[in-house]
């Protein structure tokens, strides 16, 4: 065999080295790690590479979420550009084979390759050997081990030397005598035993090679710098398969292979360690980039998915995301998060519908939106139903002219511009009218071509952070809250009956520390057995994500007539017929107390900043001075007051109701016709790319 006459002569001379054939192996390992040192620092420096890289390919698998083929095309581009190949991790393995096969044959053939016995000589002591052994196999690999043991412990002695003066004019006793002195014992292991076949102390042969397997994937796992990276699937998959196997072959092969797989599993372990210091990973690679980029990447794998649907929606996501790539020309799309978000449109786009023949399409990651009834009324509406995993997709692919949305993060997180076409315009539109600064992540809303404003207090933000970070082609729309308008109008069109039983409402955010996670016990220990009733109405998102809390406090408080938990936000009637509301950091404290100009109670929790660079600009945040002009505050240990409060202040309901009128003039844009002034840029928009493209084909 090639491999054996290349290794061969190589453990032979290791052998008359150390004159122990154990030995001889172990040593034979190591000059085989620095013979191909080479390799493995060429490996150790790829393998760098790739972990350096793997920002920027996580990068990639972020910005084309869902899109293989872009991701496998934008990761090869930067592989070329990096020169890395992707498949030097393969190396080490593909040389430790070849070496290992190389070995088997070398340690099964010692009487050829170490002490270099004449072939024909070794033809006739192996004959002998099957003619006074029953159970060896003529075509096993082992005879000549099987020659050595008989030859070693004077078993058929007399044959053997007539074997070898039959076959040769060489003295039998210097053969015998050479044979006899191979030493193939190792810390009382005879290098030539076979588990299976021997049994007894060589059961330790395997265990021995498994428990070496096992420690070198600990360390692997721990200090190789690109297994260090993979995930705990890879890492104990790959731990268990090398275990597993170590122990399977090494009932198989003689001791001696055993041996060298031991030596060469530890030794390798050193080496890795010293190229670690030689070549230090954490000189070149970003780890705090690259854990960011995980983290993010991690958590866009773990957002619901199709997967969560039933059999009815994830049919209709499919379809609908076939359907919205092959309607062409389309002008105009809004982005629905939920069921609830088509309030904040809806008199923008009952505008555009009744002036226009303007084609809507609504796109929601909500299947039981009731937008696909809208869709069913007005011809000029086209619903899609896009689950969270898709809607990244669709959205990188985005061809229209104007999309209109109220998430901000817009190309921040997963949710990102358009790569097909470079000029939609990304329009704004505000779901509260709170502080955009303050509740908005760093940079929220810096993606968007046009914001829309609801009042004075967010134009001078949105101006002072587009002069912050230089946006100067981003534009202000003075637009007011059509969702205002639209519950100021239905509110006066009510009777206003006064109820006979005052009712509470309890609406918080869903930011940490919100009522709900911090004191929701306590406050409805207040309101508890209360002669009024109370709605418990949580932020929709808050349901979105825990639906299940939500569930367990309906069953919690089942039996208490004058408690409800609201979990369907598509009517405005609870807030409209409450008496007070209870909040903490909720834009709904300005819904309710502009619409119905009632006061509202303040729990102090600690405030929703999303924006630690909230003061880079000096405009104070309308969350905060806002509290004391509609309302009141209380903090969280002196909760055994509410009740004491909530009567205080009903009681001067006529003097929170004139002055929260008067704030309400200076805090909101055209009000009343909010949704004519939102819905006119729209389409005034949407001409403009209709006029430019039509322009740029002549």
């Amino acid at each position: 065999m090639f491999l054996g006459k290349v290794l061969g002569p190589v453990m032979s001379w290791c052998y008359q080295l150390i004159s122990n054939y154990g030995w001889a192996i172990i040593l034979f390992t190591l000059f085989s790690k620095i013979v191909l040192l080479p390799i493995s620092v060429w490996v150790q420096k790829n393998s760098i590479k790739m972990v350096k890289m793997q920002p920027a390919v996580n990068k990639i698998k972020i910005d084309h979420f869902g899109d293989k083929d872009t991701i496998a095309d934008e990761t090869s581009k930067l592989y070329k550009k990096e020169k890395y190949n992707a498949f030097a991790s393969l190396i080490p393995m593909l040389v430790q084979i070849v070496l290992l096969i190389g070995l088997v044959e070398v340690i099964n053939h010692p009487l050829t390759y170490i002490t270099k016995t004449n072939s024909g000589i070794i033809s006739s002591l192996t004959q002998t050997a099957l003619d006074n052994n029953e159970k060896l196999d003529p075509k096993s690999s082992g005879l000549e081990i099987a020659v050595v043991e008989d030859i070693k412990n004077d078993r058929f002695a007399d044959k053997y030397f007539g074997s070898i003066a039959w076959s040769d004019n060489v003295p039998a006793t210097e053969i015998i005598k050479e044979i006899k002195d191979f030493k193939m014992d190792f810390a009382g292991f005879s290098l030539g035993w076979v588990a299976v076949t021997t049994g007894g102390m060589a059961w330790w042969i395997p265990v021995i090679a498994g428990f070496s397997a096992f420690l070198l994937c600990v360390a692997q796992n721990s200090i190789n710098v690109l297994q260090a990276e993979q995930s705990k699937w890879n890492k104990y998959g790959m731990m268990a398969f090398s275990v597993g196997l170590s122990l399977y072959l090494g009932m198989f092969v003689p001791a001696g292979v055993a041996l060298y797989w031991t030596a060469s599993n530890l030794l390798a372990i050193l080496q890795q360690w010293l190229l670690n210091l030689a070549i230090n990973p954490k000189k070149y690679v970003d780890y705090e980039a690259l854990e960011k980029t995980r983290k993010e990447l991690f958590e866009l794998n773990n957002m619901r998915s199709v997967k969560s649907l039933s059999a009815e929606a994830k049919k209709k996501a499919k379809a609908d995301y076939k359907r919205f790539f092959h309607v062409v020309n389309k002008h105009l799309v809004f982005y629905s998060e939920s069921n609830g978000f088509y309030k904040y449109y809806k008199g923008i786009i009952e505008y555009i519908l009744s002036h226009t023949n303007i084609t809507v399409h609504y796109i929601t990651s909500d299947y039981n939106d009731n937008i696909f009834e809208l869709e069913k009324q007005n011809e000029h509406i086209r619903a899609y139903f896009i689950d969270e995993k898709r809607l990244i997709t669709l959205m990188m692919k985005m061809d229209a002219d104007v999309v209109v949305m109220t998430m901000p993060d817009l190309d921040n997180y997963h949710i990102k511009r358009s790569y097909i076409r470079k000029d939609i315009e990304y329009v704004y539109i505000p779901h509260g009218m709170d502080s955009n600064n303050l509740t908005f992540r760093t940079k929220a809303l810096n993606a968007f071509d046009t914001v829309y404003v609801s009042g004075p207090h967010q134009l001078e933000e949105a101006e002072k952070m587009a002069k912050l970070y230089g946006l100067t082609e981003q534009k202000f729309i003075k637009y007011g809250y059509c969702l205002l308008d639209q519950m100021i109008a239905d509110y006066e069109a009510d009777s206003h009956d006064e109820n006979a039983v005052k009712t509470v409402l309890i609406a918080p955010s869903w930011q940490k520390n919100n009522i709900i996670d911090l004191c929701f016990d306590e406050v409805m220990a207040s309101v508890r057995g209360k002669d009024y009733n109370v709605i418990v109405r949580p932020h929709p998102q808050h349901v979105r994500h825990a639906p299940e809390k939500f569930e367990r406090f309906k069953e919690q408080y089942k039996d208490d007539k004058n408690i409800t938990i609201q979990t369907d936000f598509s009517s405005n009637s609870t807030v409209f017929n409450a008496d007070i509301l209870i909040t903490d950091w909720s834009s709904i404290s300005q819904d309710f107390a502009f619409t119905t100009k009632k006061p509202v109670i303040f729990i102090d929790t600690p405030p929703k900043i999303m924006n630690p660079d909230y003061k880079l600009i000096d405009t104070p945040p309308i969350n905060f001075w806002i509290r004391d002009e509609v309302g009141k505050l209380i903090k969280t240990d002196e909760l055994d007051k509410l009740d004491e409060t909530i009567r205080d202040m009903l009681s001067r309901r006529d003097e929170y109701h004139d002055k929260i009128a008067a704030l309400t003039e200076r805090c909101v844009y055209n009000p009343g016709t909010s949704s004519e002034v939102g819905g006119k840029y729209i389409i005034e928009a949407v001409q403009k790319q209709i006029k430019k493209r039509k322009e740029s084909k002549k």
